[in-house]
């Protein structure tokens, strides 16, 4: 598995790196929406095995509605993004009044609406980083400078949690993470962020800091709050879309949180 993940995860740097700087911008949206998508799709059939009622093909749809909005745009999409989060609000409630039964009603609605934002509303905010730069820098690398810092946390905790993690660091929700691998993601993630600061060259250094720790912080909690929805849904990967991997949620967990983040600290500083 550890050699699929090392061919899968290069395979993967190569699209990125074509999908950032070689393609279009659009062939970049579509990627964000087929994300959201398969994310979506995921999420939901994992909560349809704990038999809650969810609409899993309407939530997907609506999920997608929110980033291919964004991308037309070409602006601030605030208002079209409440609207649509009312539109589903009242359409998940007509489809639950349309159901013949009423167990779970509540559960069901919340679930679909929550899938939804957490990962069709978080994840869109890629295509904001992409598209409406603050700045005036290259949207390009700002896109790469938060998969960098990112997914370099990722991938050390995984290392060093797998051949040097002795305690745990909270097994109720993933027994096989550990303490030293999530310092290690933290420290790595850091340090990256710091090392590749020429990629934003007109933040200071001070913000350079900040951006590092909170990202370092935030994209470990991301991994672990999908750990606790597999954990809750008794599943080990949210997929098998990427041999060694798991599936799309697996792969873009700590994204989901970083992203937006990333996003709104750069418009604050500006």
């Amino acid at each position: 598995m550890l050699g699929h993940r090392v061919i899968n995860s290069a395979l993967l740097i190569i699209f990125l790196w074509l999908l950032i700087f070689i393609l279009p911008i659009w062939v970049f949206a579509i990627a964000v929406v087929a994300a959201v998508g398969l994310g979506l799709y995921e999420f939901l059939s994992m909560v349809s095995k704990k038999g809650i009622p969810i609409y899993r093909y309407f939530g997907i749809i609506i999920g997608c509605l929110i980033p291919i909005t964004t991308y037309l745009q070409f602006r601030s999409s605030a208002e079209m993004e409440f609207v649509l989060i009312t539109a589903v609000c009242f359409c998940v409630f007509l489809l639950q009044i349309a159901r013949r039964k009423t167990e779970y009603a509540l559960v069901g609605i919340a679930t679909t609406f929550f899938g939804i934002f957490y990962i069709g509303w978080l994840f869109s905010f890629a295509i904001k980083l992409r598209m409406l730069p603050p700045l005036n820098m290259d949207g390009r690398f700002l896109v790469l400078y938060l998969l960098l810092v990112t997914k370099s946390g990722d991938i050390a905790a995984y290392f060093i949690g797998t051949f040097f993690g002795k305690h745990q660091l909270i097994p109720r929700i993933s027994p096989k993470k550990s303490i030293e691998g999530a310092v290690a993601g933290c420290a790595v993630s850091f340090m990256v962020a710091i090392g590749f600061k020429s990629l934003l060259p007109d933040v200071s250094i001070i913000h350079i800091c900040a951006i590092g720790l909170i990202l370092s912080l935030v994209g470990q909690v991301g991994d672990l709050s999908e750990s606790l929805i597999k954990r809750d849904c008794q599943v080990k990967d949210s997929g098998s879309l990427f041999l060694g991997l798991g599936g799309m949620l697996d792969l873009i967990d700590s994204l989901i949180f970083t992203t937006p983040i990333f996003y709104f600290y750069l418009r604050l500083i500006t």
